[in-house]
Order: C-alpha cells, then sequence, then structure tokens
C-alpha cells in the first residue's frame, strides 16, 4: 500500500479536490490518503483564535461566518447530487457552530489546538463524501483514533502502530482510506498536534505503521530543486537525494519538506517521493537511504540568521569551557546551528533571537562577546565525503567573492555550510549554481 500525502494548495480548491480523487485511483490499487486542511484555512483559524485571546467574540465571529460562507459555496462547486451536498452541508455547519462555541467560554491554548484541528477535519470530510458520490469504495478514518504523542510531545510510534492496525481491521477492503494530517491528541487525551512537519510528518508515521511501499508528498512544485527557484536563474528539480541530504537540505532552509518529517520513513527504509499535484506525470523527487556517489547535489539558504563569537583566554587549554557555553544555549532552549572554534575563542550561529539579550548577559561572565545579525546560512549538499578530493575546492571556488564569516565542514559526510551576510545571498546562491550545475 501507498501512504499520498496532499498539502493545502492540492485540496484548495473543489476542483483541485476532484483532480486529488482521479490521482489517489488511478492505479486500482488501495491507498491511504493524508490530507491538510484547505489554503488559507488553517490561517483563519488561528486568526479565530486571536480574536478569542483577545476576549473580541465579535471578531471571531465575523471570520467564522466569512469561512462558513466560503465553504458551503465550495460544495455547490464540489457536488453533483442534493444529497451528498445536503449530507456535507449539515456537516459543516455544525462544524461552524461548534466554532461559536468557543466565544462563549474561557479561552486558552487547549481551545485553539481543538479550533486549529478542524481545518483538517473539514476537508477530509469534503474530499471523502466527494469519492463516495463518484462511487469510490472510500473510508475516513478519524486521526484522533490512533495518532498520538507521548510526555515528552514526540509522537509514540509503537501507540500509532497499534490503534491504527485496529481501526483498519474495522474497515477491510477499502480502496481509498482517508485522515487528517498534522492533528494528533497527546499524552493526556487533548487535541494536540504534531508541530514540526505537519501533514508530512503524519504520513511518514503512517507510512512506517503500516511498512508501506511508497510515501508520496504532493505540493505544487515537481520534487527539491537544486537551488532556490524564487532567486536563482535555470534550476532543476534533484530526482534522487539520500534522506541525510533531504534532512540536510530541509533544515536549512529547502521549504518544501521539514527535516523532521522523513526520520520515519528512514528508519522503516521506506522511500518519500516528492511529487506535484499540477503536473502528476512529473518525475518529482525520491528520497530513499541510497546514495548516489560521487554527486554535489542541491543549495540552500537559510536567513535571520545571528552570529555570536565569544572570545576569552581562559579557554586557552581550558577544560569545560564549552560545556559551560553550550549550557548557557540549553538553558535557554536556544539551538545552534553552526560552531568554529580556535584556541581562545568560540563561534557559533542561532536562529532563534527570541533571548539572544539573556544569552549575550550569560556568556559576558566567560569572556568578551560580539554579535553578527542579518547572516545567513548557505548549505551545499551531496556526497562530500572528506575522500572525494576536490569537492571542497569547487564549492569554494564558488565563494571566492562572497565575504564568509565561518565555514562548517567535517561534522557531515552530505554539507558544507558558509556564514554570510544576507545581503550576500542572491549573489552566493547563484555564483554555485554556476559553478557546481550549470
Amino acid at each position: 500500500m501507498k501512504v499520498m500525502k496532499f498539502g493545502g494548495t492540492s485540496v484548495g480548491t473543489p476542483q483541485r479536490m476532484k483532480d486529488v480523487a482521479q490521482l489517489v485511483t488511478k492505479s486500482g490499487e488501495p491507498v491511504f490518503v493524508v490530507l491538510s486542511a484547505m489554503s488559507g484555512t488553517t490561517n483563519s483559524l488561528v486568526e479565530i483564535s486571536d480574536y478569542l485571546y483577545k476576549k473580541n467574540p465579535d471578531g471571531a465571529n465575523e471570520v467564522i461566518n466569512t469561512l462558513e460562507r466560503k465553504y458551503l459555496k465550495h460544495i455547490e462547486e464540489l457536488f453533483a447530487t442534493e444529497e451528498y451536498r445536503q449530507l456535507t452541508a449539515d456537516y459543516l455547519r455544525e462544524e461552524f457552530q461548534y466554532l461559536r462555541s468557543f466565544t462563549k467560554e474561557l479561552f486558552t491554548s487547549f481551545e485553539e489546538k481543538s479550533i486549529v484541528a478542524q481545518g483538517e477535519m473539514m476537508s477530509t470530510n469534503m474530499v471523502a463524501n466527494y469519492m463516495k458520490e463518484q462511487g469510490i469504495n472510500a473510508v475516513l478514518l478519524n486521526a484522533l483514533d490512533f495518532m498520538r504523542t507521548d510526555k515528552n510531545a514526540e509522537p509514540d510510534p509503537a501507540y500509532i502502530k497499534e490503534k491504527l492496525a485496529a481501526v483498519m481491521e474495522q474497515h477491510p477492503d477499502q480502496q481509498v482510506y482517508i485522515t487528517q494530517g498534522f492533528i494528533c491528541r497527546n499524552a493526556y487525551g487533548e487535541i494536540d498536534n504534531l508541530q514540526r512537519g505537519g501533514s508530512d510528518y503524519t504520513a511518514s508515521l503512517i507510512g512506517a505503521a503500516l511498512g508501506a511501499e511508497e510515501i508520496q508528498i504532493w505540493t505544487d512544485i515537481d520534487g527539491m530543486h537544486n537551488n532556490d527557484p524564487r532567486i536563482v536563474e535555470k534550476t532543476q528539480p534533484v530526482h534522487q537525494l539520500q534522506f541525510e541530504e533531504a534532512a540536510e537540505l530541509a533544515y536549512f532552509g529547502a521549504k518544501i519538506l521539514h527535516p523532521t518529517c522523513v526520520q520515519p520513513a528512514k528508519y522503516a527504509g521506506i522511500p518519500v517521493r516528492l511529487l506535484n499535484t499540477m503536473d502528476p506525470d512529473a518525475e518529482g523527487t525520491t528520497i530513499s537511504n541510497a546514495t548516489e556517489y560521487g554527486k554535489i547535489k542541491a543549495v540552500a539558504a537559510k536567513d535571520n540568521i545571528t552570529a555570536i563569537k565569544i572570545k576569552s583566554s581562559r579557554m586557552l587549554l581550558a577544560t569545560g569551557f564549552l560545556r559551560k557555553v553550550f549550557e548557557i544555549f540549553e538553558s535557554y532552549q536556544t539551538p545552534i546551528d553552526m560552531v568554529c572554534t580556535s584556541e581562545v575563542g568560540v563561534s557559533m550561529s542561532i536562529d532563534n533571537s527570541a533571548h539572544l539579550g539573556e544569552i549575550m548577559d550569560e556568556l559576558k561572565k566567560y569572556g568578551t562577546v560580539t554579535v553578527d545579525t542579518s547572516m545567513c546560512i548557505i548549505c551545499v549538499v551531496g556526497d562530500l565525503d572528506w575522500s572525494n578530493i576536490g569537492f571542497e575546492t569547487r564549492v569554494m571556488e564558488a565563494m571566492k567573492d562572497i565575504p564568509v564569516r565561518m565555514i562548517s565542514y567535517g561534522g557531515s559526510n552530505y554539507n558544507i555550510s558558509f556564514l554570510i551576510k544576507e545581503e550576500d545571498k542572491k549573489r552566493a546562491l547563484q555564483s554555485l549554481s554556476n559553478t557546481l550545475f550549470n
């Protein structure tokens, strides 16, 4: 069985919902479909929550009414029979009444998560009803019955596998199984979400639980490109990536995939394919445990980086200095992207500056601290094992005219990273493309 995940733009209009129904039934084989909320819906639900936090029920109701009119209009375009129009309209009216019920109660983050979950509930109901109207043997499964996180807010794979198997046993011989992405219950049974990776993460977890043949992530572009097509001319899709390469690219800025979401598929040895709903015949990108040796695959960039340097004579031949420095970042739950050290100094980069002031105050106890803001990490990904002589030289040649603040190489066999000013980003990406790919 294949798992197919469709993002918000892929189910963003009634016509696209119809296209999805055609795609998932094209092979005639059983498939498991994971759907996001219709594009724009989650933003509206977050806006509703924001009004309720601010104790403005009138503002919340106005957004709810606008969203309801939009959905009821979609019903007219999606369904051909009065039976399914009425069935879906009744369900959606209940959903919007449920949303209105929050305007009369105390509002906390728990209620917000319940509100935000309704986008996926509505999109899956509409697509499932459309498939049934078309005579497709489809069943809608509630993700809240089997998707759960543990007390550390991490997915609980054993629970997911057990409960999903039990749910599917109740619905044997279906052609299409449909469920919601992103949403789950937490260890205490409350409605929650997977946060990182959203619906992609759901698809990967379900694929691992089912031992799926393949996990397909359908979006509105034809796979992962070898550079950012919004900035660089003449980019090309990358047809094959190793899981580590894909994770590096995703972490360092390739928006098509979240780095966390591929982990369950990686450990289960299940290939992930990135495909284009608008161009279903495009080859896309396949991510697997297979490595293509001797190739540089792609370049990605991560913005809004802050570089911090601490210089101290105490560091010279001292033990425990780095531990103290890193514990400061840990205490403020601020991950570090890059690290470079010398005999008397250490430089680090972070992408979350929320606690920058407090971190600097703590670091000043140990040495002289300097900070550079508005920086950017450029990451070059491929088979960059140190035994591949000359690969580093090619990358450095492309960067010869770009001022580089930090370089990281050797921490992984799959990337070389450069910290540069954001104003030099476009020039660096284009130069790397010209040298490495064009």
